[in-house]
Protein backbone atom coordinates (compact mmCIF):
# COMPACT_ATOMS: atom_id res chain seq x y z
CA UNK A 1 0.00 0.00 0.00
CA UNK A 2 1.57 3.73 -0.85
CA UNK A 3 2.10 5.35 1.85
CA UNK A 4 1.52 9.25 2.10
CA UNK A 5 4.95 11.36 2.74
CA UNK A 6 3.25 13.97 5.30
CA UNK A 7 7.11 15.13 6.70
CA UNK A 8 7.07 18.38 3.89
CA UNK A 9 3.42 19.34 5.09
CA UNK A 10 4.66 19.17 8.84
CA UNK A 11 7.44 21.30 8.18
CA UNK A 12 5.69 23.79 6.31
CA UNK A 13 2.63 23.48 8.60
CA UNK A 14 5.21 24.41 11.95
CA UNK A 15 7.35 26.84 10.08
CA UNK A 16 6.85 30.89 10.54
CA UNK A 17 5.35 31.42 6.62
CA UNK A 18 2.32 29.72 7.15
CA UNK A 19 1.59 31.66 10.16
CA UNK A 20 1.55 35.01 7.62
CA UNK A 21 -0.43 32.66 4.97
CA UNK A 22 -3.20 31.61 7.24
CA UNK A 23 -3.07 35.63 8.49
CA UNK A 24 -3.84 37.03 4.85
CA UNK A 25 -6.16 34.25 4.41
CA UNK A 26 -7.99 35.76 7.39
CA UNK A 27 -8.00 39.29 6.08
CA UNK A 28 -9.64 38.37 2.56
CA UNK A 29 -12.49 36.26 4.69
CA UNK A 30 -12.91 39.41 6.86
CA UNK A 31 -13.12 41.97 4.07
CA UNK A 32 -15.55 39.80 2.17
CA UNK A 33 -17.89 39.55 5.40
CA UNK A 34 -17.82 43.05 5.97
CA UNK A 35 -19.17 43.57 2.43
CA UNK A 36 -21.75 40.89 2.68
CA UNK A 37 -25.35 39.96 3.96
CA UNK A 38 -23.17 38.72 7.34
CA UNK A 39 -21.28 42.42 7.80
CA UNK A 40 -23.81 43.79 10.60
CA UNK A 41 -24.06 40.29 12.17
CA UNK A 42 -20.55 40.19 12.67
CA UNK A 43 -20.52 43.89 13.84
CA UNK A 44 -23.22 42.67 16.38
CA UNK A 45 -20.77 39.89 17.57
CA UNK A 46 -17.98 42.62 18.01
CA UNK A 47 -19.62 45.00 20.18
CA UNK A 48 -21.22 42.02 22.17
CA UNK A 49 -20.35 42.98 25.77
CA UNK A 50 -18.68 39.57 27.71
CA UNK A 51 -17.59 40.39 31.55
CA UNK A 52 -18.06 40.83 34.77
CA UNK A 53 -18.11 43.44 37.84
CA UNK A 54 -17.26 43.28 41.19
CA UNK A 55 -17.94 47.04 43.04
CA UNK A 56 -14.78 49.04 41.45
CA UNK A 57 -13.38 46.06 39.72
CA UNK A 58 -14.82 46.26 36.16
CA UNK A 59 -13.56 43.32 33.80
CA UNK A 60 -16.75 44.20 30.98
CA UNK A 61 -15.68 44.75 27.78
CA UNK A 62 -16.75 43.55 24.15
CA UNK A 63 -15.59 41.15 22.11
CA UNK A 64 -13.23 43.48 19.92
CA UNK A 65 -11.79 44.93 22.81
CA UNK A 66 -10.51 41.95 24.59
CA UNK A 67 -9.09 40.68 21.28
CA UNK A 68 -7.20 44.45 20.36
CA UNK A 69 -6.08 44.84 24.05
CA UNK A 70 -5.92 42.09 25.27
CA UNK A 71 -5.55 38.74 23.11
CA UNK A 72 -2.53 41.35 21.14
CA UNK A 73 -1.14 41.55 24.78
CA UNK A 74 0.21 38.27 24.58
CA UNK A 75 1.69 38.54 21.21
CA UNK A 76 3.08 41.36 22.43
CA UNK A 77 4.52 39.67 25.10
CA UNK A 78 5.90 37.07 22.51
CA UNK A 79 7.60 39.73 20.51
CA UNK A 80 9.33 41.35 23.87
CA UNK A 81 10.72 37.60 24.99
CA UNK A 82 12.31 37.94 21.63
CA UNK A 83 13.61 41.37 21.85
CA UNK A 84 14.89 40.49 25.25
CA UNK A 85 16.12 37.22 24.28
CA UNK A 86 18.03 38.91 21.20
CA UNK A 87 19.29 41.74 23.34
CA UNK A 88 20.93 39.42 25.61
CA UNK A 89 22.94 37.10 23.15
CA UNK A 90 21.61 37.89 19.76
CA UNK A 91 21.50 40.41 16.80
CA UNK A 92 20.56 43.58 19.48
CA UNK A 93 23.47 42.37 21.90
CA UNK A 94 26.06 45.06 20.76
CA UNK A 95 24.66 48.89 21.50
CA UNK A 96 24.97 49.96 18.37
CA UNK A 97 22.89 47.36 16.49
CA UNK A 98 20.40 47.59 19.54
CA UNK A 99 20.09 51.49 19.08
CA UNK A 100 19.51 51.53 15.58
CA UNK A 101 15.86 50.58 15.78
CA UNK A 102 15.34 52.97 18.37
CA UNK A 103 16.44 55.87 15.30
CA UNK A 104 14.67 54.12 12.77
CA UNK A 105 11.34 54.41 14.57
CA UNK A 106 11.79 57.73 15.12
CA UNK A 107 12.55 58.69 11.51
CA UNK A 108 9.48 56.87 10.40
CA UNK A 109 7.60 58.48 12.85
CA UNK A 110 8.60 62.05 12.32
CA UNK A 111 8.58 62.23 8.59
CA UNK A 112 5.17 60.61 8.08
CA UNK A 113 3.80 62.90 10.60
CA UNK A 114 5.59 66.03 8.94
CA UNK A 115 4.34 64.77 5.51
CA UNK A 116 0.75 64.48 6.76
CA UNK A 117 0.86 67.98 8.65
CA UNK A 118 1.92 70.12 5.36
CA UNK A 119 -0.20 68.75 3.06
CA UNK A 120 -3.46 69.20 5.44
CA UNK A 121 -2.24 72.43 7.41
CA UNK A 122 -5.10 75.03 8.41
CA UNK A 123 -7.86 71.88 7.23
CA UNK A 124 -10.23 70.87 9.21
CA UNK A 125 -8.61 67.25 9.09
CA UNK A 126 -4.83 68.58 11.08
CA UNK A 127 -5.24 66.95 13.99
CA UNK A 128 -4.77 63.35 12.43
CA UNK A 129 -1.23 63.93 12.10
CA UNK A 130 -0.80 60.50 14.37
CA UNK A 131 -2.24 58.36 11.70
CA UNK A 132 0.09 57.67 9.60
CA UNK A 133 2.57 57.32 12.54
CA UNK A 134 2.16 53.73 13.55
CA UNK A 135 3.65 50.56 11.68
CA UNK A 136 0.93 47.43 12.57
CA UNK A 137 4.15 45.10 13.83
CA UNK A 138 2.04 41.85 13.46
CA UNK A 139 1.26 42.59 9.23
CA UNK A 140 4.66 43.76 9.08
CA UNK A 141 6.26 40.87 10.92
CA UNK A 142 3.82 38.48 8.87
CA UNK A 143 4.63 39.83 5.29
CA UNK A 144 8.47 40.02 6.40
CA UNK A 145 7.72 35.81 7.46
CA UNK A 146 6.51 35.04 4.28
CA UNK A 147 9.99 35.73 2.40
CA UNK A 148 11.34 33.40 4.77
CA UNK A 149 15.09 32.76 4.01
CA UNK A 150 15.41 35.33 1.10
CA UNK A 151 15.60 37.85 4.08
CA UNK A 152 18.30 38.17 6.73
CA UNK A 153 17.27 36.90 10.08
CA UNK A 154 18.56 39.84 11.50
CA UNK A 155 16.54 41.77 9.46
CA UNK A 156 13.40 40.20 11.52
CA UNK A 157 14.60 41.32 14.61
CA UNK A 158 15.70 44.37 13.64
CA UNK A 159 11.56 44.92 11.85
CA UNK A 160 10.69 43.75 15.54
CA UNK A 161 12.71 45.63 17.74
CA UNK A 162 11.71 48.92 15.23
CA UNK A 163 7.98 48.23 15.35
CA UNK A 164 8.17 47.94 19.36
CA UNK A 165 9.44 51.32 19.61
CA UNK A 166 7.27 52.25 17.05
CA UNK A 167 4.06 51.06 19.00
CA UNK A 168 5.45 52.39 22.09
CA UNK A 169 5.98 56.04 20.47
CA UNK A 170 1.90 55.75 18.75
CA UNK A 171 0.74 54.80 22.44
CA UNK A 172 2.85 57.89 24.18
CA UNK A 173 0.96 60.00 21.23
CA UNK A 174 -2.46 58.49 21.78
CA UNK A 175 -1.78 58.85 25.84
CA UNK A 176 -0.69 62.53 25.39
CA UNK A 177 -2.38 63.97 22.20
CA UNK A 178 -5.22 61.70 21.67
CA UNK A 179 -6.30 60.93 24.98
CA UNK A 180 -8.83 62.74 27.35
CA UNK A 181 -7.85 61.77 30.62
CA UNK A 182 -5.26 59.85 32.09
CA UNK A 183 -6.17 57.77 35.24
CA UNK A 184 -3.05 58.58 37.28
CA UNK A 185 -3.91 56.54 40.30
CA UNK A 186 -4.06 53.17 37.91
CA UNK A 187 -0.73 54.03 37.01
CA UNK A 188 0.76 54.11 40.07
CA UNK A 189 -0.46 50.55 40.49
CA UNK A 190 1.03 49.38 37.25
CA UNK A 191 3.97 50.77 38.42
CA UNK A 192 4.08 49.22 41.64
CA UNK A 193 3.64 45.60 40.19
CA UNK A 194 6.12 46.14 37.56
CA UNK A 195 9.02 46.84 40.61
CA UNK A 196 7.87 43.55 42.24
CA UNK A 197 7.83 42.10 38.83
CA UNK A 198 11.49 43.23 38.60
CA UNK A 199 12.09 42.24 42.38
CA UNK A 200 11.01 38.77 41.65
CA UNK A 201 13.46 38.99 38.91
CA UNK A 202 16.89 40.56 40.70
CA UNK A 203 15.90 37.60 43.70
CA UNK A 204 16.20 35.19 41.54
CA UNK A 205 12.37 33.44 41.26
CA UNK A 206 12.16 31.35 38.64
CA UNK A 207 8.69 29.88 38.14
CA UNK A 208 6.38 31.32 35.50
CA UNK A 209 3.54 31.44 38.04
CA UNK A 210 4.93 34.23 39.78
CA UNK A 211 5.41 36.39 36.37
CA UNK A 212 1.94 35.57 35.13
CA UNK A 213 -0.41 36.45 37.83
CA UNK A 214 0.78 39.90 38.76
CA UNK A 215 1.25 40.14 35.30
CA UNK A 216 -2.41 39.65 34.62
CA UNK A 217 -2.96 42.67 37.11
CA UNK A 218 -0.46 44.65 35.58
CA UNK A 219 -2.45 44.65 32.31
CA UNK A 220 -5.51 45.63 34.35
CA UNK A 221 -4.22 48.38 35.95
CA UNK A 222 -2.98 49.92 32.35
CA UNK A 223 -6.08 49.03 30.49
CA UNK A 224 -7.88 50.98 33.13
CA UNK A 225 -5.47 53.88 32.84
CA UNK A 226 -6.41 54.96 29.62
CA UNK A 227 -3.17 53.89 28.16
CA UNK A 228 -3.34 51.08 25.38
CA UNK A 229 -3.09 48.16 27.29
CA UNK A 230 -0.63 45.89 24.68
CA UNK A 231 1.98 47.81 26.44
CA UNK A 232 1.66 45.75 29.22
CA UNK A 233 2.86 42.44 27.41
CA UNK A 234 6.32 44.28 26.45
CA UNK A 235 6.80 45.77 30.27
CA UNK A 236 6.06 41.55 31.19
CA UNK A 237 8.54 40.47 29.01
CA UNK A 238 11.07 42.45 30.25
CA UNK A 239 11.14 41.02 34.01
CA UNK A 240 10.74 37.19 32.66
CA UNK A 241 14.27 35.88 33.56
CA UNK A 242 16.55 33.61 31.28
CA UNK A 243 20.44 32.52 32.01
CA UNK A 244 23.41 32.11 29.78
CA UNK A 245 23.23 28.11 30.54
CA UNK A 246 22.06 25.85 27.52
CA UNK A 247 19.34 24.52 30.24
CA UNK A 248 15.54 25.96 28.92
CA UNK A 249 15.35 29.46 30.94
CA UNK A 250 11.95 30.41 32.07
CA UNK A 251 12.37 33.14 28.94
CA UNK A 252 12.39 30.56 26.17
CA UNK A 253 9.56 27.91 28.14
CA UNK A 254 7.12 30.89 27.96
CA UNK A 255 7.80 31.51 24.93
CA UNK A 256 7.64 27.81 23.68
CA UNK A 257 4.28 27.68 25.31
CA UNK A 258 2.96 30.68 23.57
CA UNK A 259 4.07 31.02 19.79
CA UNK A 260 1.86 28.49 18.63
CA UNK A 261 -0.93 29.81 20.08
CA UNK A 262 -0.42 33.38 18.97
CA UNK A 263 0.67 32.02 15.07
CA UNK A 264 -2.38 30.00 14.91
CA UNK A 265 -4.96 31.35 17.02
CA UNK A 266 -4.21 35.17 17.98
CA UNK A 267 -3.25 36.36 15.03
CA UNK A 268 -6.02 35.04 12.54
CA UNK A 269 -8.49 36.49 15.06
CA UNK A 270 -7.12 39.79 15.15
CA UNK A 271 -7.15 39.81 11.74
CA UNK A 272 -10.81 38.69 11.07
CA UNK A 273 -12.13 41.33 13.52
CA UNK A 274 -10.21 44.27 12.19
CA UNK A 275 -10.12 44.11 8.25
CA UNK A 276 -14.10 44.21 8.39
CA UNK A 277 -14.19 47.44 6.60
CA UNK A 278 -17.07 47.71 4.25
CA UNK A 279 -16.45 49.55 1.19
CA UNK A 280 -18.45 53.32 0.43
CA UNK A 281 -18.56 55.15 -2.80
CA UNK A 282 -17.11 57.98 -0.53
CA UNK A 283 -14.40 56.05 -0.07
CA UNK A 284 -12.76 56.90 -3.84
CA UNK A 285 -12.87 60.86 -3.51
CA UNK A 286 -11.73 60.90 -0.02
CA UNK A 287 -8.16 59.45 -1.93
CA UNK A 288 -7.93 62.79 -3.11
CA UNK A 289 -8.44 64.86 -0.28
CA UNK A 290 -5.68 66.49 1.95
CA UNK A 291 -6.84 63.93 4.53
CA UNK A 292 -6.27 60.97 2.03
CA UNK A 293 -3.15 62.00 0.28
CA UNK A 294 -1.98 62.94 4.17
CA UNK A 295 -2.45 59.06 5.00
CA UNK A 296 -1.36 57.66 1.82
CA UNK A 297 2.37 59.52 1.26
CA UNK A 298 2.42 59.34 4.80
CA UNK A 299 2.61 55.38 5.14
CA UNK A 300 3.49 54.61 1.62
CA UNK A 301 6.36 57.29 1.25
CA UNK A 302 7.34 58.71 4.73
CA UNK A 303 8.01 55.75 6.41
CA UNK A 304 10.69 54.31 4.34
CA UNK A 305 12.16 57.76 4.12
CA UNK A 306 12.19 58.42 7.75
CA UNK A 307 13.48 55.14 8.59
CA UNK A 308 16.14 55.20 6.01
CA UNK A 309 17.26 58.22 6.05
CA UNK A 310 17.69 58.58 9.73
CA UNK A 311 19.55 54.78 10.39
CA UNK A 312 21.81 56.12 7.73
CA UNK A 313 22.39 59.17 9.55
CA UNK A 314 23.01 56.83 12.65
CA UNK A 315 25.18 54.52 10.66
CA UNK A 316 26.91 57.85 9.16
CA UNK A 317 27.82 59.00 12.86
CA UNK A 318 28.89 55.86 13.87
CA UNK A 319 26.59 55.68 16.29
CA UNK A 320 24.88 52.55 14.93
CA UNK A 321 25.74 49.68 12.50
CA UNK A 322 23.73 47.78 9.91
CA UNK A 323 22.14 44.68 10.75
CA UNK A 324 24.41 41.51 10.13
CA UNK A 325 24.08 40.27 6.76
CA UNK A 326 21.82 43.09 5.45
CA UNK A 327 22.45 46.08 3.03
CA UNK A 328 21.17 49.74 2.73
CA UNK A 329 18.35 47.97 -0.02
CA UNK A 330 17.24 45.77 2.65
CA UNK A 331 16.61 48.41 5.00
CA UNK A 332 14.90 50.13 1.90
CA UNK A 333 12.84 47.20 1.74
CA UNK A 334 11.88 47.01 5.53
CA UNK A 335 11.14 51.05 5.35
CA UNK A 336 8.17 50.15 2.81
CA UNK A 337 6.83 47.07 5.48
CA UNK A 338 6.53 49.41 8.08
CA UNK A 339 4.21 51.53 6.12
CA UNK A 340 1.55 48.86 6.77
CA UNK A 341 0.07 50.95 9.48
CA UNK A 342 -3.41 49.19 9.29
CA UNK A 343 -4.50 48.39 13.71
CA UNK A 344 -3.00 51.71 15.12
CA UNK A 345 -3.47 53.93 12.54
CA UNK A 346 -7.40 53.11 12.06
CA UNK A 347 -7.31 53.58 15.82
CA UNK A 348 -5.72 56.70 15.51
CA UNK A 349 -8.40 57.84 12.51
CA UNK A 350 -11.41 56.91 15.31
CA UNK A 351 -9.46 58.94 17.93
CA UNK A 352 -8.94 62.14 15.77
CA UNK A 353 -12.09 62.72 14.36
CA UNK A 354 -15.83 62.96 15.48
CA UNK A 355 -17.23 63.69 11.88
CA UNK A 356 -18.06 59.47 10.50
CA UNK A 357 -17.18 60.54 6.82
CA UNK A 358 -13.76 61.66 8.25
CA UNK A 359 -13.55 58.28 10.04
CA UNK A 360 -14.40 56.16 7.02
CA UNK A 361 -12.17 57.92 4.53
CA UNK A 362 -9.41 57.40 6.90
CA UNK A 363 -9.75 53.98 7.53
CA UNK A 364 -10.04 53.25 3.26
CA UNK A 365 -6.87 54.92 2.92
CA UNK A 366 -5.25 53.12 5.34
CA UNK A 367 -6.06 49.75 4.12
CA UNK A 368 -5.01 51.08 0.65
CA UNK A 369 -1.62 52.14 2.08
CA UNK A 370 -1.09 49.02 3.93
CA UNK A 371 -1.49 47.03 1.32
CA UNK A 372 0.66 48.68 -1.36
CA UNK A 373 3.54 49.29 1.38
CA UNK A 374 3.19 45.71 1.96
CA UNK A 375 2.87 44.24 -1.74
CA UNK A 376 5.65 46.82 -2.69
CA UNK A 377 8.10 45.52 0.28
CA UNK A 378 7.56 42.15 -0.33
CA UNK A 379 8.47 42.78 -4.28
CA UNK A 380 11.03 44.87 -3.65
CA UNK A 381 12.75 42.30 -0.67
CA UNK A 382 12.24 39.14 -3.16
CA UNK A 383 13.81 41.02 -6.29
CA UNK A 384 17.13 41.74 -3.54
CA UNK A 385 17.60 38.14 -3.43
CA UNK A 386 16.91 37.44 -6.24
CA UNK A 387 19.19 39.70 -8.12
CA UNK A 388 21.96 38.41 -5.09
CA UNK A 389 21.25 34.81 -6.34
CA UNK A 390 21.89 35.30 -9.24
CA UNK A 391 25.01 37.29 -8.86
CA UNK A 392 25.90 34.81 -6.81
CA UNK A 393 25.73 31.97 -9.04
CA UNK A 394 27.80 34.00 -11.83
CA UNK A 395 30.87 34.09 -9.50
CA UNK A 396 30.61 30.52 -8.71
CA UNK A 397 31.00 30.02 -12.80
Amino acid sequence: MYKINLKPFRDFLHSKQIGGVILLGCVCISLVIANSSLGSDLENLLSYEIGFGYYHFQLSQSVSTWVNDGLMAIFFLLVGLEIKREILEGELSSIKKATMPLFAAFGGMFVPALLFTIINCHTPTNNGWGIPMATDIAFALAIMSLLGKRVPTSLIVFLAALAIADDIGAILVIAIFYTEQLHWDQLLYAAGILVLLYSLNLMGVKKLLFYVIPGLFLWYFIHHSGIHATISGVLIAFTVPTNPEKNESPLEKLEHIIVNPVSFLIMPIFALINTNIPFEKSMITGLKSPLGLGILLGLIAGKPIGITLFSWLSVKFGLCRLPSKSNWKHIIGLGMLAGIGFTMSIFVSMLSFNDPTYQTNAKFCVLLASLIAGLSGYIFLWLIHKKQKTNHIRQQR
